[in-house]
């Protein structure tokens, strides 16, 4: 994948219902080789407790979708049907408990990966929550 290719610009993420709505918005297209990940990091005030939310895709296609509590050591994996995308779009739904534990004052950003190596990190995220 070439450095110029998926890359994420803006990451948002809302409460709705008992749905966590994650959409991200990249620059260019979802890669149609290769592994690509994106995701949202979220963490307490200290770090002593984080979350990871992630979207898998393989070749362009959404392979895992899941959640992942650091401090636990506990991965929860989800119904692919919580996630849409479209070349520049991805969107999707994690269950409101999938960052239970953060509190206010939690700090959340985005990332992505490319063919296992860390992309972009630290991409700011609209919060409405």
């Amino acid at each position: 994948m070439e450095t110029q290719d998926a890359l994420l610009k803006q990451a948002s993420i809302k409460a709705q219902d008992s749905t966590l709505v994650a959409t991200f918005d990249i620059d260019g297209n979802i890669p149609g080789s290769g592994a690509y990940v994106v995701g949202l990091m979220g963490a307490t005030q200290d770090f002593s407790s984080q979350r990871r939310l992630c979207i898998e895709f393989m070749n362009g296609e959404a392979i895992a979708f899941y959640s992942f509590n650091r401090e636990q050591g506990v991965e929860e994996d989800y119904d692919l049907s919580g996630v849409s995308h479209s070349g520049n779009s991805i969107t999707v739904q994690f269950p409101v408990d999938a960052i239970n534990g953060l509190g206010a004052g939690h700090t959340m950003s985005a990332f992505s990966e490319a063919d296992g190596r860390e992309f972009q990190h630290g991409v700011p995220v609209e919060e409405n929550l």
